[in-house]
């Protein structure tokens, strides 16, 4: 427990045994609750995990999301829940930075930026470093909201996490976080951490068909996301008797309260 809050922490894992004791024995004392997911690994991942201390569970589906969601049901009602993966990039003692904020109510979701911080040189893909900044921008250009990176290593108030209604199930999970996040006001930011290269071939960036499949699932989500935004903006609009072909866009927030004033 760290400042009254519990603290958990869910690792998805995929054949990470020379990497996940490591992890796990570099996460601070103050953190009450290990759960590593093991998403079907072939090799000692799971044994290793619960001989560090974690409680390891199996998600048999493949995917990253899937992976999460198995964590995030088996959680002990903490306060906070800090994502990380388990391949001994991130560096797991840096985990203050981002609950501390949430701690002290600066925000309710706090993202590791590798991109503020300090990443060894190879540690991120020329493919992922251009599709981080991409989904930025275009999340910038359909929401207002600054990020400069997807990064896997984060920290969310459970209650929070919980009112996200989160469902993606592989490569759209961390993205569609951040845009449901930004959609509904959550208060979040960015805090630099360091990222070195991974232990292991990435199952994302080390093949062709890893990057274009992650790729392509992290634009859907978010084009999806910006078009059933806009058809739920028109239907706000046609219900306060606004003509949407000639309003300027609104957000949400502006169409609630136009919608308001009506009633009144």
């Amino acid at each position: 427990m760290k400042d009254n809050h519990k603290i958990a922490v869910i690792i998805p894992a995929l054949n990470e045994e020379r990497s996940i004791g490591k992890v796990i024995g570099e996460i601070p004392a103050w953190v009450d609750e290990i759960v590593v997911v093991d998403n079907g690994s072939s090799d000692r991942t799971m044994e290793i995990a619960r001989a560090a201390g974690a409680r390891a569970l199996q998600e048999p589906e493949r995917g990253y999301g899937a992976a999460c969601l198995t964590g995030i049901a088996a959680l002990r009602a903490p306060d906070i829940v800090v994502f990380l993966d388990g391949d001994y990039s991130d560096y797991p003692e840096e985990m203050a930075a981002l609950v501390q904020p949430i701690i002290e109510d600066q925000a309710d979701m706090v993202i590791g930026s590798r991109v503020l911080g300090k990443a060894e040189r190879g540690a991120l893909s020329p493919q992922q470093a251009f599709g981080n900044w991409l989904a930025c921008r275009l999340m910038r250009l359909f929401w207002g909201v600054r990020y400069t990176d997807l990064g896997p290593f984060r920290a969310i108030r459970y209650s929070t996490l919980q009112s996200l209604e989160m469902r993606d199930r592989n490569y759209g999970w961390t993205v569609e976080m951040q845009i449901k996040a930004a959609q509904r006001g959550v208060g979040s930011r960015e805090v630099p951490v360091r990222y070195r290269r991974r232990i292991g071939k990435s199952k994302v960036s080390g093949t062709l068909r890893g990057v274009i499949s992650a790729g392509a699932k992290i634009l859907f989500v978010i084009f999806l996301s910006a078009w059933e935004g806009r058809f739920r903006e028109n239907n706000l609009l046609r219900n306060a008797g606004i003509n949407e072909t000639s309003t300027p866009p609104l957000t949400l927030h502006r169409i609630k309260r136009v919608s308001t004033c009506k009633k009144e």
